[in-house]
């Protein structure tokens, strides 16, 4: 082989690495990152329950016992109501009347099931209504 025939394996050698190296890198190198998609939604807030309440009393106990999990916030009894009153939190509501609540909770309303005195008796089904309805600061939990 004479000195032009090597000279020429080695510049093709050479370019053949570069390109070699090239073909390595990753493809997206010098290109713009993708946009990031749209922000996650917030958490949900945490269920009411007994554990969040732990010096709950009577009615509120009751309350948080049987009824927080739906009508906390961010409870499912929570959103529904919002599509029908501007209070959707009965803790906060001030309309409610001790029978009210009672046939509701005995009987059902809207998408929430009857209660049945075997899930919860009368007298506490009484003490939930009378805490709902007392009058007392309401927006302070």
């Amino acid at each position: 082989m004479n000195s032009l025939a090597i000279g020429l394996c080695g510049s093709i050698m050479i370019v053949l690495a570069a390109l070699s190296a090239a073909s390595a890198q990753p493809a997206d190198q010098g290109k713009p990152a993708p946009a990031a998609g749209p922000p996650s939604p917030p958490s949900p807030p945490s269920p009411l329950t007994l554990s969040a309440r732990p010096n709950a009393k009577g009615g509120e106990r009751l309350y948080v016992q049987y009824c927080g999990m739906c009508h906390g916030k961010g409870g499912m009894g929570t959103g529904l109501l919002a599509r029908r009153t501007d209070h959707p939190l009965l803790e906060e509501r001030n309309d409610l009347t001790v029978d009210y609540v009672i046939q509701a909770a005995r009987t059902g309303i809207g998408n929430m099931p009857p209660i049945p005195r075997g899930e919860v008796s009368d007298a506490d089904i009484k003490q939930i209504a009378a805490y709902l309805t007392a009058p007392k600061a309401r927006g302070a939990r």
